[in-house]
């Protein structure tokens, strides 16, 4: 590696199959109260997570990277074992070590549609983990959909996820004055498709605010995170045909793996600038 690389290893991953500029990233402290096999998982975690290290990049093996840091091979090996744990490296015989990073989604704003449908849409398959069902009254949830205190709301806590991979933190509250066969519902598939199959309810359209949020402690479990990060949080609400409120959804998307994306239409009234 020449020298001209080796001074911008501090700031910059120059080449991420470069065993000698990653090493020089991990900052292991034996000072300080977090275990060693911590600090390297939570470091590496983050340089998958900024995207310095992609999806197949080799990482040391397990002797090389316990000899250049000098620590025990014990310590490396936990570290790579909890990182294989929560699916951010493969082991690949000969080929070594490798990052899995999660696949990017970059859905198209502008139309209301549900997970289940956004990730087929894209070629992605989805599937759901229901963390929480329960019928409930909520003063709070009553006033976002202009309701009395005493409704009655279906609460829904999911993990999404795409491709078997964790996408969002789901909690959902549905109307049951306006769709009550939505407290028998199983909760397999769309809940878009039952309200409209079963519910008879016509869903018209939605109001949905985007805004950047870090991870509270469910949502760092549910990822597999060990440290707050950057994630999207979207509150949604879904009306129906009448006009009535039938949704309201806040989703944490994790910053790692989801971009939303929009098209943007010239102004006909404007000329174009060179």
């Amino acid at each position: 590696m020449s020298a001209v690389a080796l001074r911008g290893v501090d700031t910059t991953l120059n080449a991420v199959n470069d065993s000698v500029a990653f090493i020089q990233r991990l900052k292991p402290d034996s000072g300080i109260a977090e275990p060693v096999y911590r600090q390297l998982q939570r470091q590496i975690i983050q340089m998958i997570q900024a995207g310095e290290l992609g999806e197949g990049d080799s990482l040391p093996s397990e002797r090389m990277l316990a000899e250049a840091l000098r620590l025990s091979r014990t310590t490396i090996r936990r570290c790579y074992d909890e990182l294989r744990e929560q699916d951010f490296i493969s082991t690949h015989g000969r080929a070594g070590v490798m990052v899995k990073s999660p696949p990017r989604i970059n859905p198209e704003i502008g139309k209301l549609k549900g997970f289940t449908e956004e990730m087929r849409e894209i070629g992605v398959e989805p599937s759901t983990q229901l963390l929480e069902r329960q019928i409930v009254c909520d003063r709070t949830i009553a006033s976002i959909f202009n309701r009395p205190s005493t409704a009655r709301f279906l609460k829904l806590v999911r993990l999404r996820l795409g491709d078997g991979v964790p996408m969002t933190r789901e909690v959902a509250w549905y109307d049951l004055t306006l769709a009550p066969a939505l407290a028998d519902w199983d909760v397999v598939g769309s809940a878009y498709q039952f309200l409209q199959q079963h519910c008879g309810v016509t869903l018209a359209d939605g109001e949905q605010t985007i805004e950047a949020a870090m991870s509270n402690a469910e949502e760092m479990a549910a990822f597999g995170f060990v440290e707050p990060s950057p994630c999207l949080l979207l509150k949604r609400k879904t009306y129906a045909t009448t006009g009535q409120m039938v949704e309201y959804v806040e989703g944490t998307f994790r910053g790692d793996a989801y971009t939303y994306r929009i098209t943007l239409k010239m102004n006909p009234h404007m000329p174009a600038q060179p």
